[in-house]
């Protein structure tokens, strides 16, 4: 077996390169090598808790925790709080890379399908309780249980029977105790592959990886997760209130392994909806990080505490194709060509978002020839407003009506509510006979209605934990958990799902990838794409290591306060 050394996992590009060449072999034969040593104590970079009086940090949300459950998480709120309430077998670092969680190390079989993953001892839950690889085994199998199905198990997917266990028409359905992870003892965690996977280790960075303990989850009922005093934790802090719809407080987790590299002791969450409250609170020194809209852009340019990060997040319009009108694809290109997306982006955003014409984000995967994954069809449905006319008169003809009326489904939160605004004025405007109506709704309840597909279009977006095409593009799959849409291809889906498990010829892969994008969009128009996300936000300078994720989630493992 070939130990790997945890506390750097190399770019998804380079892992593609070792695939090519045979890190993995042709055999089961196994070898070793030394893994790197684990991070002790305080780190160099951080004060000793006597530097600073007051390690309190805080913060405001746009809007409430959706869930607490660790298989549930669909949006970045959740995602935020589970990255600082629990700890997978690994963790990103400051600088985006895998460093030891609860897994000390792991070792891989020479042709990839079996990781070993040895925990350290010293993992405990807030309760008390030792983390095990029992807690592994339970909930990534609970993940895949039909009655607790978490929405994001197609991750899963590579695991020996992790489909056969989601098809109702397997035997092997529901049969969560075959599924290829296994406890050796109380801290080695086996885990079998189907395929070798190069990107397998940052997939472990889903919530739904995350340990459960199954004692004290099946002692909590019903009442699981809906409040502090029903959840343990293992991660760097513990959930110590919560306010519905008003706020919440984390505070530092004595129990927490490294506890010793956590600096912060509190953090306080407010939630705010309007960025303009958002940004008054940063000024009076209430909070210590907001978020910008366009109008607060310029009123801070030149000033120190502004930053800004292009993320690994796109938004795009869904179509249900349940709609009648909707079902007519001239609808759906008119509807996708016929705004100025530019112009969103520079004047309603502001904050240096990317205006997009596809779903794969830009400067996310590098393909074989050394080419971003955008330079083989680059900008799809780029044609202009006059085009988009045209397809919509073609539309109308063809179902018979020069009137359409359709309901915009979207987020009652700052800029996503400016962007939502512009398209219905944009496409009132230029396509003569369409009538858009905005619901706007809280996330929570947003999430609900396009999961029961109550909806005509919506304002939807999707961030990935991996630098791979897969994450944007299985959602789409026709049997997929996120396929809120109606949308069936099987042409779409073959492409895709070789992706998924066939790495055996790179180029042909990406080839393939590339392809499938243009029949979702070009071809089918099931999306139209609205940008690529960048967060441009405030920061006081005496916030130290606060670390922002490509994926739109947030770390405070390693944030303290220096100098205020």
């Amino acid at each position: 077996m070939i130990k790997q050394k945890p506390a750097i996992i190399v770019l998804f590009s380079l892992l593609i390169v070792l695939a090519l060449t045979g890190c993995y072999g042709k055999s089961n034969e196994t070898s070793k090598q030394s893994s790197t040593p684990e991070t002790k104590g305080t780190e160099n970079n951080q004060p000793s808790t006597s530097d600073v009086e007051d390690q309190t940090l805080n913060l405001y949300a746009a809007n409430e925790i959706p869930t607490l459950k660790t298989n549930g998480v669909i949006d970045g709120i959740s995602g935020t709080m589970m990255l600082n309430l629990y700890e997978g077998l690994y963790r990103e670092d400051q600088d985006q890379k895998l460093v030891p969680g609860i897994a000390k190390d792991h070792e891989v079989s020479n042709d990839g399908k079996t990781y070993t993953f040895h925990l350290r001892d010293d993992a405990k839950w807030s309760n008390g309780t030792q983390v095990t690889a029992h807690d592994f085994v339970f909930a990534w199998q609970r993940a895949l249980h039909p009655d607790t199905l978490s929405p994001h198990s197609y991750e899963m997917d590579s695991i020996v029977n992790a489909v056969e266990i989601q098809d109702k028409d397997n035997q092997l359905y529901g049969k969560v105790e075959t599924l290829g992870v296994k406890a050796i003892d109380d801290f080695t965690l086996e885990v079998q592959l189907k395929h070798a996977i190069p990107y397998f280790l940052d997939t472990l960075n889903n919530t739904l990886f995350y340990p459960q303990n199954e004692e004290f989850l099946n002692s909590q009922g019903d009442n699981y997760a809906l409040e502090p005093e029903y959840l343990i934790y293992n991660g760097p802090f513990i959930l110590d209130s919560w306010k519905h719809e008003e706020g919440w407080v984390l505070k530092k987790n004595p129990t927490y392994w490294d506890a010793g590299n956590v600096k912060i002791e509190t953090i306080n969450f407010k939630v705010v909806k309007d960025v303009s409250t958002g940004v008054n609170l940063y000024d009076s020194g209430s909070v210590d990080m907001t978020n910008l809209s366009s109008e607060f852009i310029d009123l801070y340019q030149g000033n120190p505490d502004l930053q800004s990060l292009i993320k690994r997040e796109m938004y795009f319009i869904r179509f249900n194709l349940q709609n009648k009108y909707l079902s007519n694809v001239n609808i759906r290109k008119a509807i996708d060509m016929g705004w100025n997306k530019k112009e969103a982006a520079e004047l309603i955003l502001k904050n240096g978002s990317i205006p997009a014409y596809y779903l794969i984000p830009e400067k996310m995967v590098t393909v074989t020839d050394g080419s971003d994954f955008r330079s083989k069809h680059g900008n799809f449905n780029d044609e202009g407003i006059e085009k988009a006319q045209e397809y919509w008169q073609k539309g109308l003809d063809e179902l018979g009506t020069d009137k359409v009326e359709l309901e915009f489904l979207s987020y009652d939160d700052g800029q996503r509510k400016s962007v939502a605004e512009y398209i219905k004025n944009q496409l009132e405007k230029n396509l003569p006979g369409l009538t858009l109506k905005i619901n706007q709704q809280p996330n929570k309840q947003k999430l609900a209605l396009e999961g029961k597909q109550e909806y005509d279009m919506s304002h939807s977006g999707w961030r990935s934990g991996i630098a791979d095409p897969t994450d944007f593009m299985s959602i789409h799959l026709s049997d997929g958990p996120y396929n809120w849409q109606s949308y069936v291809s099987a042409d779409y889906d073959k492409l895709v799902k070789k992706a998924q498990v066939d790495f055996t010829n790179i180029e042909e892969r990406f080839n393939n990838l590339q392809d499938a994008e243009q029949i979702l969009i070009e071809k089918d128009v099931v999306i139209s794409p609205m940008y690529q996300a960048s967060e441009a936000y405030l920061l006081k300078p005496y916030v130290k290591g606060f670390v922002t994720l490509p994926n739109t989630t947030y770390s405070y493992k390693w944030t303290y306060i220096e100098g205020k």
